[in-house]
């Protein structure tokens, strides 16, 4: 039986850091799960804002996208608007049997042709390279919801709070610059082990933020 732990990437194609990110999952010794899930979900689910909804972290975000970019040699082309609505391109994804390749070719779709993946022609485009025939009926498939429902549940159960994250066993790795922390743990969990490691999950709380009631 084997000792592997489960290696799964969680990620949104809203992303722009999950394009970023998922070249580098060759660099691991095997090809982890795919697992699309909801961000806005996870959002939620913490009481966050995301990135884009903070107007100076937005701009920071998309000018850090295009630096890193430009640092891994790979093309960028921010699509029309961001965010988009990531529905129809997460169920396309799960459509086409929740591949790399079809993360790759629809985060490309998006991050390299800047192409707004939420239009129902390039869904459609889409569609056909990835042999998803009828793609109308199997976006709008109960099944293909479900299952974009129970990845997200399931991303939030195990404590995934942002994407793209590597989830290796009981361990998150989040962002696409924690790639290689990642790899080093999968060859070596042991190093991650240490007195200074442990303490970490037992440092105390100095002080909370005071959170501010709800509105009536």
């Amino acid at each position: 039986m084997s000792t592997e732990p489960d290696v799964a990437w969680v990620f949104d194609v809203v992303s722009p850091f999950a394009y970023l990110g998922l070249p580098q999952l060759a660099r691991l010794p095997a090809r982890p799960r795919v697992v699309p899930v909801l961000l806005a979900a996870l959002l939620q689910h913490y009481g966050q804002l995301g990135p884009a909804e903070i107007p100076s972290k937005r701009r920071f975000t998309y000018r850090f996208v295009l630096w890193r970019a430009r640092e891994l040699g790979l093309p960028l082309r921010l699509p029309p608007a961001h965010p988009f609505n990531p529905l129809p391109a997460l169920r396309l994804i799960l459509a086409a049997g929740s591949t790399l390749a079809a993360a790759q070719r629809v985060l490309s779709a998006a991050f390299a042709d800047g192409l707004d993946v939420s239009a129902a022609p390039v869904i459609e485009r889409l569609a056909a390279e990835l042999g998803v025939t009828d793609p109308q009926h199997a976006l709008a498939d109960p099944l293909i919801k479900q299952r974009l429902h129970e990845n997200t549940r399931w991303a939030i159960e195990r404590g995934v709070f942002g994407v793209p994250t590597l989830v290796v066993g009981q361990e998150l790795f989040w962002g696409q610059d924690a790639l290689e922390m990642a790899r080093q743990y999968l060859a070596d969990p042991g190093a991650f082990a240490d007195a200074a490691m442990r303490g970490i999950d037992t440092l105390p709380v100095g002080a909370q933020r005071r959170r501010a009631p709800p509105e009536a």
